[in-house]
């Protein structure tokens, strides 16, 4: 009779189970008003089939051939299996969210430090706000008051077609960000205004004239939810590389969105460089405040089909 110690085995896959097992995670989605303070997606767990392991060891060595096993090491493969959640996000929440339905991306790279400030502050305002299907998105209402009494540092902002020092600078980049995140996501765009001129910030990572700029109260971003659930956004603040995604949650339909590249005429050179006298710095003293950039005409053609039927259709132009 041929007899083995079970206990190195069980040993050795208690070690493995130790560095490969993985417990599934459920979805979290959690309301507190109208945001969502909790969101996580759900992830499904590994775990190695120990028990199939150990029968097949006992079936070898307990086998008729198990004594010409004696002087020859033997291999056994280890698989896995995947373990579901018991939660997923579609059970999780009551708001029909079930997938990542677009985002957008930008780069604030050059900026300075209270625009920093300033677009991280919006963008956590931004964040976890939820969009009732049917329901249109304001930029203006979402995010709020934009001044020093709300935490916003003094940076560069566009007024009356000239560069100043003005609470809330650098929150364009923001509703720069969910404008790209909107298109891409196949939203009709019911309010749009173009910046008064060329911003290099939103041409780090893309060509002119894919921005948005604000200016409460009477400059606003809005867009539509025309989907067939409600739409979550969630913010990745990448703040090493300087880079903005904002991600929206929320059910596909069959919608496909086409945007054309950017398209450009009419170039025209930057003005020679001005100077104004500032009282407030001390005498031979020069400040920067802009720098030149030329001009031109930018647009891109954006459209939205469902089947045969177009149910967007529009050019942006800058």
């Amino acid at each position: 009779r041929v007899e083995y110690d079970e206990t190195p085995i069980a040993e050795s896959l208690k070690i493995l189970e130790l560095q490969y097992n993985v417990e599934p995670k459920n979805a979290l989605f959690e309301l507190k008003g109208e945001k969502v303070s909790a969101f996580a997606l759900e992830k499904n767990g590994l775990k190695i089939n120990s028990d199939e392991v150990k029968e097949s060891v006992r079936a070898t060595l307990l086998g008729s051939k198990a004594l010409s096993y004696q002087s020859k090491p033997l291999v056994f493969t280890i698989t896995s299996s995947i373990v579901k959640p018991a939660v997923s996000l579609s059970q999780a929440n009551t708001q029909g969210i079930t997938e990542l339905i677009g985002e957008g991306t930008s780069d604030y790279t050059h900026s300075i430090p209270g625009r920093i400030h300033n677009l991280l502050l919006a963008s956590d305002k931004l964040h976890g706000t939820l969009i009732p299907k049917g329901a249109v998105f304001s930029y203006n209402d979402t995010v709020g008051e934009i001044s020093a009494r709300t935490g916003y540092q003094q940076a560069y902002v566009i007024v009356n077609g000239r560069t100043e020092l003005g609470d809330g600078g650098g929150v364009c980049q923001t509703s720069t960000t969910l404008f790209r995140a909107a298109i891409n996501t196949g939203l009709p765009i019911t309010g749009w205004t173009a910046h008064a001129y060329r911003v290099g910030y939103y041409e780090n990572d893309s060509k002119p004239g894919r921005d948005a700029t604000v200016y409460s109260p009477s400059v606003d971003l809005k867009f539509r939810n025309d989907t067939p659930a409600a739409i979550l956004i969630q913010v990745e603040k990448d703040i090493e590389n300087m880079t903005l995604t904002y991600r929206f949650w929320g059910k596909k339909d069959d919608r496909k969105i086409m945007i054309s590249d950017v398209s450009t005429s009419g170039a025209l050179p930057a003005p020679p460089d001005r100077f104004q006298d500032d009282p407030t710095l001390k005498k031979g003293v020069t400040k920067q405040v802009d720098w030149a950039a030329g001009g031109l005409k930018a647009w891109f053609d954006y459209k939205v089909t469902k089947g045969s039927e177009v149910i967007q259709e529009r050019t942006f132009v800058s």
